[in-house]
């Protein structure tokens, strides 16, 4: 039991920091746990252990770039599950379940298939049947919030806009629940989901309200997350919204929005550099360069142009052909 808390310690802190060792140490004491916690002896615990090993799993998964870790998390949960029914602890299996779908979420993903991306909805819909808006509605609008995700993954790998449309009533119905006032950084989090979903719709129509629809989503997440609360989220949320502007920027006339699009890509490079998180400092880079490209072709001057050829040749100092050579 002293090896399960002390596995959740060392998870929550390696949630907090940078590296991985903390979120080793959390693996080793869950699997340390589980020699005494079998399944034959304490059933319930052995699944409690279970889960707690798949949620540290999942974290060093996420941070790291192949799929060994996220596969074991996903093994860890199934397991769970074998416990974790839903009529013995309806609320628990609801939550390993949604755990599940975040797993297969983020393993479908780094896949080229939507075979894991599928098995997550499915999860998220299992999970919703008990994790009800009455009785545990945070809950309920974070499970919401997760189907959404792996809604809009799929959608964005598929030509239609089905997917699109049910991660967009996802993303709203959460929002029900997850309001500024209650919880205002997950709030923000949901609305920047939503404005992805919406942007994506929008690229696919002929329309522009799609894209305003996102642009105003995206400037909601912004007045809760701010450079000095959580400066890499915002710099990710001012990144999307440059590109909804932009989108909007192409299909207009003008340059306003080509010119806000460009703002908010020089705004989100402040927190978003290259010794942080080069790769994404790249792909802000090159995004700039397109904006500003746009801009150069309606205008006489080759100041824009200049500028965008000097933001593709900074982007191309980290996106080099071996490293990401579709990129």
């Amino acid at each position: 039991m002293t090896q399960n808390n002390l596995g959740n310690a060392l998870s929550r802190l390696g949630e907090r920091e940078s590296g991985t060792a903390r979120l080793e140490d959390a693996v080793a004491a869950y699997r340390a746990a589980l020699e005494e916690y079998t399944r034959e002896r304490v059933p319930l615990d052995w699944a409690m252990t279970q889960n707690n090993l798949g949620n540290a799993l999942s974290t060093l998964g996420a941070r790291e770039s192949g799929t060994a870790r996220l596969e074991e998390a996903v093994v860890a949960y199934r397991a769970a599950l074998e416990e974790r029914t839903r009529e013995r602890v309806p609320l628990d299996w609801a939550m390993t379940q949604n755990n599940l779908g975040n797993a297969l979420t983020a393993l479908g993903e780094r896949e080229s298939s939507t075979a894991r991306l599928e098995d997550a909805v499915a999860a998220y819909r299992a999970a919703l049947e008990e994790l009800t808006r009455d009785r545990v509605p945070l809950d309920w609008a974070m499970t919401q919030n997760n189907l959404g995700n792996a809604l809009s993954a799929l959608g964005e790998r598929e030509s239609g806009t089905a997917r699109l449309e049910e991660a967009v009533v996802a993303y709203r119905a959460a929002l029900e629940e997850r309001t500024r006032e209650r919880v205002p950084l997950d709030w923000a989090m949901t609305q920047t989901n939503l404005g992805t979903a919406l942007a994506s719709l929008g690229e696919r129509e002929s329309g522009t309200a799609r894209l305003e629809e996102a642009v105003a989503a995206y400037r909601a997440a912004l007045e809760e997350r701010t450079r000095e609360r959580v400066p890499l989220d915002w710099a990710m949320t001012q990144t999307n919204l440059g590109t909804a502007l932009a989108s909007l920027g192409e299909r207009e006339s003008g340059t306003a929005r080509l010119e806000e699009a460009v703002a908010a890509y020089r705004a989100a490079l402040e927190e978003r550099t290259r010794d942080r998180v080069p790769l994404d400092w790249a792909m802000t880079q090159n995004n700039l360069g397109n904006a500003l490209w746009r801009l150069g072709e309606r205008e006489s001057g080759t100041a824009r142009l200049e500028e965008a050829v000097a933001a593709y040749r900074a982007a191309l100092e980290e996106r080099t052909r071996d490293r990401v050579p579709l990129d």
